[in-house]
């Protein structure tokens, strides 16, 4: 069998990081404010070409500033092209750096371009003689293709490839060769390289042409053949010249002066260290974990500076394991054990625990055991007796729970000890496995995954083991190791007891591990604080809602789906009838075709995917009033999404209790507020009809009532103190509603003359400006002209100037530091916010408008809950905190206490921080959540 080519790989770097720069999105930044968008798509496809290609010889080309042969002798040569944004051309000596660390080397030549230089090197003798692959965004180099040489380009943005090889060009081309792409170029032209070609024959026209005539130059002396029609050879005439100087351009130099040794492009290794930490600075974590490493036998090395990988390898690991580096892991396996392991246990004043389960419930899973740290690469894992046959023994194929049953009653006080300190990742999700197993745990005083989220919460990776790559630089072993995956995936229980040991007491160790470098990036943002006061505090008061779940009704929501769907037949029945055909209203192609092509609607302003014009809500909210279709369209998928996402759902997500327990995500929204999911409650609609019946699926127990707290206008209020707006805070002070008191002042009419109209105007004005809302959305929102808009809001900023200070300097603080903060020193980074795109730009901005208020409101409801948690217990036992959404907390009572939870709910949430603008709660009970009346 012959021995394969080698293989010679060159990247047109100019094409690709044009391609990303227009694939990615330049809010793509660093926390530092840098753009990195083309950087990371130049890198993710640079990754991939070394995975997939498998290269021998590497190389990659760039342009260069100065002007090529070609700009001299055609002045107009890509004349044309708009200059891109500053943030683009930054990009460039990035990217030369991440080549740089991969000891991949650059060729570039002043007077040539990219595409010269690629074909002079395909064209060395010596590459000529093995396999060569062009990776570029674009076709300019068809013309190199042969039996050795392929293109390896981008078809749709980044991810969708297509390799060209001679067979592909024909088949792209209609039978045309590769020789032949440069008289094709010279009779249809290039416009993105303002290439004139022959005025008037396009595409189709220059194949036809060249299939019967093959070459330029055997067009023209054969211009009298019959087979040219007329209007061609009035064309080529008088565009003859154009024609011969298009091909003169379009032909690329093989034979540039650079100085080329293949031997030079031979892959021999880079230095892994340098590359993490070019990638670490980038904050390119997730591209750090598809990183090659070195064709060794041995283990790779941590990633040190200078340690040198001997090729590109996707399989050996990337950081050592803490183990490879002397971790000590001891499972309890015997009495004495347990002994010298509570016994050292009692002297820590702080340690790090993690949880094993058999599940991802924590209220519904065995607990398998504990891990525990208190001291860098040294842990200890104690297994759960099983509950349902006691110890197992030890020698046992498959022994999992090798424990004395008294083992957690031993530990019990220690977890109970507020005085004694715990740290560990997620640990809401520990607190409430122990919970489920009979422990109370207090005193947590630690999380890395908050932390990590305080740190930059911008970002949604903030997961354990990656936290260790970055910070660390160690590599921990995933749970698929212990678990398998897909169908032939076993339950953490089947595992053997020695292998759960060690991959839990890894957990426990780094996150013992983080507790250090992440307190002082908190300490170094000031944001410390923040962790000690409002998130830690939080952890065990959302456990404890998550664990007291909230009691529904099953048959309420079944009567209800059948009634909805029941609306759903009778509208899809119209929906059918105005388009005159059957079809599949949940498709977007399918919308698309009745939509634009079969109803004719106008397609104008509306906004685009990959796949073509958008019919998501939003774009089909700007078609209204076009045509009758689109409110029935509208209002079959809003029914369609309430009927599958609750009133399906619900039912079969109840416990034995019939109680539903939502799990509440701190790490989730920049602002800081919290977010719900499996199910999602903080979504159902409150202002619809629909939404208000769901509601009422949700139900108090016997003897019991649903009490709901709700901040009253909570957002305005703060912005009244933000910006100490004298007359907003007034009305506030004297119990008025704030959007009649807007309404009369933007109007000019008495408060007993303002119409429901101007109420509702006014009320979209209030809250628009939180949101940075310009004329166009205030517009939109409010029912009214675009000029009435733009008066209405020069008349709000004329009477509430300070509100009109307030956002002018808060913006100007984010252009001047990078970031805005709550009241309580929440931070939101915006690298964006001096970016040269003015969407961007005026995008940052409005979030710098918006994150302290809305943040400020997140806090403080945070703060209510902490404190509500705490007082409790002692106003009425067994009344119950069971939901948070946004401004909102629900409890449910005893109907005996309903007064009295009242008041003390209502209390504790206005009084819980002066602000400058009374702070009001809203509290009503009731037997459900839709039918509420105020206490």
């Amino acid at each position: 069998m012959p021995k394969p080519k080698e293989k010679f790989v060159v990247i047109d770097g100019n094409a690709l990081i044009h391609r990303a720069w227009h694939a990615l999105p330049p809010t793509l930044t660093t926390k530092s404010g840098e753009v990195v968008n083309a950087v990371y798509g130049f890198t993710m496809i640079l990754l991939r070409v070394l995975k997939d290609l498998k290269p021998d010889y590497l190389a990659v080309t760039f342009d260069l500033a100065a002007p090529t042969f070609r700009h001299k002798e055609y002045k107009e040569y890509k004349a044309q092209r708009v200059k891109q944004a500053d943030e683009l051309y930054a990009q460039f000596p990035r990217i030369k750096e991440v080549t740089r660390a991969f000891n991949i080397p650059v060729y570039e030549k002043e007077g040539f371009e990219a595409d010269d230089v690629i074909a002079t090197l395909v064209c060395d003798p010596a590459v000529e003689k093995i396999q060569s692959v062009i990776v570029t965004g674009d076709l300019d180099t068809l013309q190199l293709v042969d039996e050795n040489t392929e293109v390896y380009t981008m078809h749709k943005g980044l991810s969708d490839t297509i390799t060209y090889g001679i067979a592909e060009v024909k088949k792209r081309f209609d039978g045309l060769t590769p020789a032949q792409m440069v008289d094709y170029k010279a009779l249809r032209g290039d416009p993105s390289d303002n290439i004139p070609g022959v005025k008037g024959i396009g595409e189709k026209g220059a194949i036809t042409l060249l299939k019967d005539f093959k070459t330029l130059e055997n067009l023209y002396q054969h211009l009298d053949s019959e087979k040219i029609a007329e209007r061609y050879k009035k064309l080529l005439k008088e565009h003859e010249k154009d024609a011969l100087f298009s091909k003169k351009l379009s032909r690329l130099v093989k034979d540039a002066p650079i100085d080329f040794k293949l031997a030079d492009a031979k892959i021999t290794g880079y230095d892994l260290g340098k590359v993490v930490s070019l990638f670490q600075e980038l904050e390119f974590k997730s591209l750090i974990a598809k990183l090659p490493h070195g064709k060794t036998a041995e283990p790779a090395e941590a990633p040190a500076k200078g340690v040198r990988q001997a090729g590109f390898d996707f399989s050996s690991p990337k950081a050592p394991h803490a183990k490879e580096k002397g971790a000590r892991y001891k499972l309890i396996k015997t009495g004495e054990d347990f002994k010298k392991f509570l016994k050292e246990l009692k002297e820590q004043k702080l340690f790090a625990f993690d949880t094993e389960t058999s599940g991802l419930d924590p209220f519904a899973s065995e607990l398998l055991g504990i891990s525990f740290c208190w001291e860098n690469g040294r842990a200890f894992y104690l297994p759960v007796p099983s509950r349902t046959g006691g110890p197992i023994d030890i020698n046992a194929p498959k022994a999992r729970h090798p424990a004395s049953p008294s083992w957690l009653e031993e530990i019990k006080p220690i977890f109970a000890d507020k005085t004694v300190k715990k740290a560990g990742h997620n640990i809401k999700f520990d607190l409430e496995s122990l919970s489920t197993a009979g422990l109370e745990v207090r005193g947590v005083s630690f999380d890395s995954m908050v932390a990590s989220y305080l740190i930059n919460p911008g970002s949604r990776q903030h997961n354990l083991d990656g936290l260790a790559f970055t910070e660390l630089g160690y590599q921990m072993q995933p749970i698929e190791d212990l678990i398998g995956k897909g169908k032939s995936q076993i339950s953490l229980k089947e595992v053997p007891v020695e292998k759960v040991a060690d991959y839990s007491c890894e957990d426990a160790d780094f996150t013992w591990r983080l507790i250090k470098p992440l307190t002082k990036q908190l300490e170094e943002k000031n944001n410390l604080g923040l962790l000690e006061k409002i998130e830690m505090p939080l952890i065990p008061v959302l456990a404890e809602i998550e664990k007291n779940g909230i009691l529904i009704n099953p048959d309420f929501l079944r009567k209800m789906g059948k009634l909805v769907n029941v609306q759903i037949k009778k509208l899809e029945e119209k929906i059918y009838r105005l388009a005159k055909t059957k079809f599949n209203i949940a498709s977007p192609l399918q919308l698309k075709e009745i939509l634009f092509e079969k109803l004719k609607i106008s397609t104008a302003g509306l906004g685009r995917t990959k796949t073509g014009i958008s019919t998501a809500a939003g774009e089909l909210e700007k078609l209204k009033g076009q045509h009758e279709i689109i409110d029935y369209i509208m209002e079959y998928r809003e029914l369609a999404k309430l009927k599958s996402t609750y009133l399906d759902a619900l039912p079969k997500l109840t416990d034995k209790e019939g109680r539903i327990h939502t799990s509440f995500n701190q790490t989730v929204t920049s602002t800081g507020r919290l977010s719900s999911s499996e199910p999602n409650l903080q979504n159902i609609p409150i202002r619809t009809e629909l939404g208000q019946k769901i509601r009422q699926a949700f139900i108090a127990p016997k003897g019991f009532s649903l009490i709901s707290a709700d901040y009253s206008q909570i957002e305005l209020r703060i912005i009244a103190s933000l910006a100490d707006d004298k007359k907003m805070i007034a009305s506030f002070a004297n119990n008025e509603d704030i959007h009649v008191r807007t309404a009369s002042e933007i109007n000019e009419v008495p408060l007993d003359k303002v119409t429901k109209e101007m109420r509702y105007a006014a009320k979209a004005i209030n809250f628009g400006i939180i949101y940075g809302q310009g004329p166009h959305g205030l517009a939109q929102a409010a029912g009214i002209s675009y000029g009435q808009a733009h008066d209405f809001i020069d008349k709000y900023f004329e009477i509430h100037s300070d509100i009109y200070d307030y956002l002018e300097k808060t913006k100007d603080l984010a252009h001047e530091t990078g970031f805005v903060e709550t009241f309580f020193g929440r931070r939101r980074y915006l690298p964006e916010i001096n970016s040269t795109i003015q969407p961007i730009r005026a995008s940052a901005e409005r979030m710098a408008v918006n994150h302290p208020i809305q943040g400020t409101a997140a806090d403080l409801i945070k703060l209510a809950m902490i404190e509500i948690h705490k007082e409790l217990p002692e106003i009425s036992p067994k009344t119950k905190m069971i939901l948070q959404v946004h401004d909102e907390l629900v409890f449910e009572a005893p109907d005996s206490d309903i007064k009295k939870v009242a008041a003390f709910v209502k209390d504790k949430m206005e009084n819980i921080y002066k602000l400058r603008a009374p702070i009001r709660a809203e509290v009503k009970a009731g037997e459900n959540w839709g039918e509420l009346a105020p206490v």
